[in-house]
């Protein structure tokens, strides 16, 4: 069988896919004016403040209450201080917003967690600490001690980090 790109793009769900899955089922057919709604207020939003909504989310728009949800309390003071900026532009693009409530909560921290670095240990380290884990006394005091750095020897040796 040959590998071609443009057999991938059939089989991938995408979001024409998901709002043709939408219209044809009667139930969910009814939701859909109510997501275009939302993605149209958060593009606005996103095109009002880009680096605030690359990780603020719309929770709810209801009765001219927006709610956004952030995910830590420093982006939500950030966001607070450009609150009439964004209020204005949404007015001007027909959004009646007459308050907005941010709430914190963490959900994209995957997206927002850097890396943690690994420390490099030179190859005599890790037998430094092979040497140390067998000449610990071996008392319940030192027991997860020991096999801490017995773990960590065994994962450096294995390349692991």
């Amino acid at each position: 069988m040959r590998f071609n790109s443009s057999n991938i793009s059939l089989k991938r769900p995408t979001a024409v896919g998901a709002t043709d899955f939408l219209r044809r089922n009667d139930k969910m057919a009814a939701l859909l004016p109510a997501i275009e709604r939302m993605a149209r207020l958060q593009k606005d939003c996103a095109d009002c403040l880009p680096a605030m909504f690359q990780h603020a989310e719309i929770l709810s728009f209801e009765e001219g209450q927006l709610q956004l949800s952030l995910p830590t309390t420093a982006l939500a003071a950030k966001l607070k201080q450009q609150l009439p900026k964004l209020q204005d532009t949404l007015a001007r693009r027909g959004w009646q917003v007459s308050g907005v409530r941010l709430k914190v909560q963490m959900t994209k921290a995957a997206e927002i967690k850097e890396k943690m670095r690994s420390l490099e240990l030179p190859p005599a380290a890790v037998e430094a600490f092979d040497q140390l884990s067998g000449t610990l006394e071996a008392s319940p005091q030192n027991s997860a001690l020991i096999d801490a750095v017995k773990a960590m020897v065994a994962r450096r040796r294995a390349g692991g980090g």
